[in-house]
């Protein structure tokens, strides 16, 4: 038990994860706050926003916790700092991910300055992730391989990191469940949410539309031909298969269809038929990197990496540049994607991670 009553805030989402956190917090005798921290005021005409029920659960958990609870508004933040930088990542042709900057520039910044403004020594969160303080502080991964969130955290700093709290990264998803259960929470039994926060479960081409208008285009195969109609680079991801339109032509090979490359100035989809060397990469180059200790470890880093979040991690040698790195793979990688994340791994210790800006493919695509 922790005798001075030590304020935690509670970063609390209206799941069950961040519910048993703020338990747990709870029992561990800290003099523990709920907070729902709301980034999206927009609702569309299907009413699919999902804040008014989440806040419903959040206080529902905490007053049968015991504990008081909060609404706090970042809105103004998120659109500045995370919403703005989405767009302009699809407008230049990649594919960002906005859940790590979230958690850079909202949860562990805005949120985490209100939580420290409000006299709190800490915020813990739901994330399934496990931190070492003794000597510094590392990122480590979750005792759940399948929930570990070490991904999205990547992006953090050893000083946002000290004032971090993950109590359910220790525990299998379904040991969260059991507790939550047991201790009668409303949340034990709801559905994880997914997708991107502020899309939920809207269309994503329908959502994109309002704030980028599409301009359709052709097609095209590696040699130039025009095999369709695409309606907008901003709805493609590298190495996509399904919703291309095209499965049915005629006088091909008989495989699926792949997008393999994005031309932006002549607006252009590239496409292919298999799973052959043009979707295939030897490397890639970063953006400025986010090293958790502060430094990296080394001028030249032998470890694994992910370039997605729940892939396996794949060996590679990073060479730390200045403002970015060129990462070598020791096989080649399928479909890596401009504006995600390749995260470093030492074991379970997460090293940090960067953006990816470029790859280094296995056979270039000229048409």
């Amino acid at each position: 038990m922790n005798d001075n009553k030590e304020r935690i805030v509670i970063g609390m989402s209206g799941g069950v994860d961040s519910s048993v956190a703020a338990l747990l917090i709870k029992e561990q005798g800290y003099d523990a706050v709920g907070v729902f921290m709301k980034n999206w005021e927009e609702e569309d005409d299907e009413g699919i926003c999902t804040a008014a029920s989440d806040y419903d659960d959040v206080r529902s958990v905490c007053d049968k916790i015991g504990i008081p609870y909060y609404t706090v508004n970042f809105a103004k933040e998120y659109r500045e700092r995370v919403f703005s930088y989405f767009i302009d990542e699809y407008k230049a042709g990649r594919t960002p991910n906005p859940d790590i900057l979230c958690n850079c520039e909202i949860k562990f910044k805005a949120f985490l300055n209100f939580a420290l403004s409000a006299d709190a020594s800490a915020l813990a969160t739901g994330h399934y992730a496990r931190l070492d303080k003794s000597g510094g502080v590392r990122l480590l991964r979750a005792l759940d391989a399948d929930k570990d969130q070490t991904y999205f955290l990547a992006g953090l700093t050893g000083p946002q990191l000290e004032k971090a709290i993950f109590p359910v990264g220790h525990l299998k998803k379904s040991e969260v469940r059991l507790i939550a259960a047991n201790a009668g929470l409303s949340t034990a039994l709801k559905k994880d949410s997914t997708g991107i926060c502020f899309i939920g479960e809207r269309n994503f081409k329908e959502f994109l539309k309002r704030f980028l208008p599409a301009q359709p285009g052709d097609m095209v195969d590696e040699r130039g031909r025009v095999i369709g109609t695409h309606e907008g680079l901003m709805y493609y991801t590298l190495g996509q298969r399904r919703g291309l339109g095209i499965g049915g032509k005629k006088n091909g090979s008989g495989e699926s269809w792949f997008v393999i490359g994005k031309d932006i100035k002549r607006n252009l989809l590239i496409v292919q038929q298999g799973e052959h060397e043009e979707l295939f990469s030897t490397a890639l180059v970063t953006g400025m990197p986010n090293w958790i200790s502060g430094l990296p470890p080394a001028k030249t880093i032998v470890c694994t990496a992910k370039f997605r979040y729940r892939q396996a991690d794949q060996h590679v040698t990073v060479h730390v540049r200045e403002g970015s790195c060129t990462v070598e793979f020791a096989s080649a990688q399928r479909a890596i994607t401009p504006g995600q994340w390749a995260v470093f791994y030492d074991g379970d210790v997460c090293l940090g991670g960067a953006p990816i800006n470029d790859t280094v493919p296995l056979k270039a695509v000229r048409i």
